[in-house]
């Protein structure tokens, strides 16, 4: 016999480096079992980031059967899974045919940089080339990040799509879009929806009306007619259609760092969370009004908990590089075999010993906007070695984080006395306490970290016609933390901080977007034979 634990909600987290699927107590808020497979990214080119959307897919439901399984192995019933909320890496982009189900092209991801003609190209046809023309529609700057940019240049760049919208055939999305479509029938009856959070990241949207906006899908030359329909966060958009948890709604849709808000239980004005994913994101809810920023951070849609609930805003701050350091430092440098070793190594070094990494692989983002930087290690001496290198990447993404909190302390007016923290990387007490040295604030990090997934969990249990989540405030569990204190005094803080700034300064106006592309110097014959004479 199954124990009964009462409703149980579960979360699809498809993140940039990994899929999860999680399985809560609704009352509780309890995480009870969840699966996670490692997902592959290519880099056919240097700057291009693509991924598979099928192995994406195949990830999903790998996930949902493991997670299941290890569920039947503890005696859980999973027919207490009254509904499954999504959640997913945000601005990543996929293209497919709605009659065979397929891709048409690999799903472009946020950190993707192969826009960037697309982008120069774009802000030609603005009057005054004005980066932020859209800023008060969109929330957001004329970037490679943003959906918008990389589905232009999937019309522009591939004969199939080009086809494929031709033929009305074609079908756009976010990577939220793709999996709800394909989980609730597909090419039989899938549901093509987003919700307001997802679809404030494409730059095709407009925060206040809450609907694709035609004078923007006019600017990008994009049909209107591929895009998905936008829904709110926490409503039921489809049921399963296959699977262990076939006939369970998918009621709940929030872009990951959205979900992190809600799962942070950052309700009210004035909130704030920085979650430490492959990326940085450090979002403030701003209530039920938008609060344009100054200092380089952008608006979005926190979420809206329901169809006839109104949205509530959150100002962001994006940071492209910070769990992806480590995968780097593993990965291409091969100083460390996992993650874990680089806490080790960083701690056997106690300092970076001058040494400054500003991991600008994808350009700056927040708050500087800046295509043209690049990553550089500086400092460097005969003293440094892989130990120095390894604390100054943990640096890096602290300073990054300090850098983004000043904008939103400059915006808000009112500086934030702690920080709440979550993502993959918090497991890391050495980057913790160094955030809090950095900072000169406390640090506050839930004991259980996937904050991501138990938001999405919120939204889709306290979805219309689910309601088994009360998102009341005096029925929300009590979360256990652990406190990090700053060790350091502030003068050494800023000293440090400031040393990064200059770092900063050093990364910037690498890259020209004349150079080429693909990391081969394009030489034409009239090249060869000047090239021959001046030799």
């Amino acid at each position: 016999m199954a124990a009964s634990l009462g409703p149980l909600v579960g979360a699809i987290d498809q993140g940039t480096s990994s899929t999860r699927f999680l399985v809560f107590n609704a009352l509780t808020a309890e995480l009870l079992s969840h699966h996670q497979v490692e997902i592959k990214q290519e880099f056919p080119r240097e700057g291009w980031v693509e991924q598979d959307p099928k192995e994406i897919l195949n990830s999903v439901y790998e996930c949902v059967e493991r997670t299941c399984e290890k569920m039947r192995e503890l005696n859980m019933d999973i027919a207490n899974i009254r509904a499954i909320g999504v959640t997913n890496q945000r601005e990543t982009t996929v293209v497919w045919d709605k009659t065979t189900g397929e891709p048409l092209y690999n799903a472009i991801v946020w950190l993707d940089l192969r826009t960037q003609s697309t982008v120069e190209y774009l802000l030609n046809r603005i009057p005054g080339k004005n980066k932020t023309f859209s800023k008060f529609k969109t929330g957001l700057p004329l970037s490679t990040y943003f959906s918008a940019v990389k589905l232009r240049w999937l019309l522009d760049n591939v004969e199939e799509i080009k086809r494929a919208v031709e033929d009305g055939r074609a079908m756009f999305g976010t990577i939220d879009s793709w999996l709800i479509w394909s989980l609730t029938g597909g090419t039989n009856g899938g549901i093509h929806c987003t919700d307001v959070t997802n679809a404030s990241r494409t730059m095709l949207f407009n925060i206040h009306s809450l609907e694709w906006d035609p004078d923007l899908c006019k600017f990008f030359e994009i049909p209107m007619e591929i895009l998905p329909n936008v829904r709110s966060s926490s409503e039921i958009y489809g049921l399963m259609e296959s699977g262990a948890l076939t006939g369970v709604p998918i009621s709940g849709c929030l872009g990951d760092q959205h979900a992190a808000l809600v799962g942070q239980m950052c309700f009210q004005d004035g909130q704030a969370k920085n979650t430490y994913g492959t990326g940085c994101f450090l979002l403030c809810n701003t209530g039920q009004k938008s609060v344009f920023s100054e200092h380089g951070l952008i608006t979005t849609i926190a979420y809206k908990m329901g169809k006839d609930k109104p949205a509530f805003y959150a100002l962001e701050g994006s940071v492209a590089i910070a769990g992806a350091v480590v995968r780097w430092l593993r990965d291409n440098l091969g100083i460390v075999n996992s993650s874990q070793e680089v806490e080790k190594l960083a701690a056997d070094a106690g300092t970076s010993y001058g040494c400054y990494f500003v991991p600008a692989f994808s350009g700056l983002y927040a708050p500087y906007w800046e295509p043209s930087a690049r990553g550089i290690i500086c400092g460097l001496t005969q003293f440094t070695n892989k130990n120095h290198i390894a604390f100054a990447a943990l640096e890096a993404v602290c300073f990054q984080t300090r850098e983004i909190l000043d904008a939103m302390n400059k915006d808000c007016g009112i500086p934030l006395s702690q920080l709440q923290v979550d993502g993959g990387m918090t497991n890391n007490k050495i980057l913790m306490q160094l955030q809090s040295d950095i900072l000169c604030i406390p640090v506050v990090k839930p004991s259980m970290t996937e904050t991501t997934a138990l938001g999405a969990a919120m939204a889709a249990g306290a979805a219309e016609g689910v309601e088994v989540w009360s998102l009341n405030p005096g029925d929300l569990t009590a979360v256990t933390c652990e406190r990090f204190e700053p060790q350091i005094n502030p003068e050494e803080s800023e000293y440090r901080y400031a040393r990064w700034k200059k770092a900063v300064m050093k990364s910037m106006g690498w890259e020209t977007s004349g150079s080429p592309s693909n990391g081969k110097p394009k030489i034409n014959a009239g090249q060869v034979l000047l090239m021959s004479q001046l030799t």
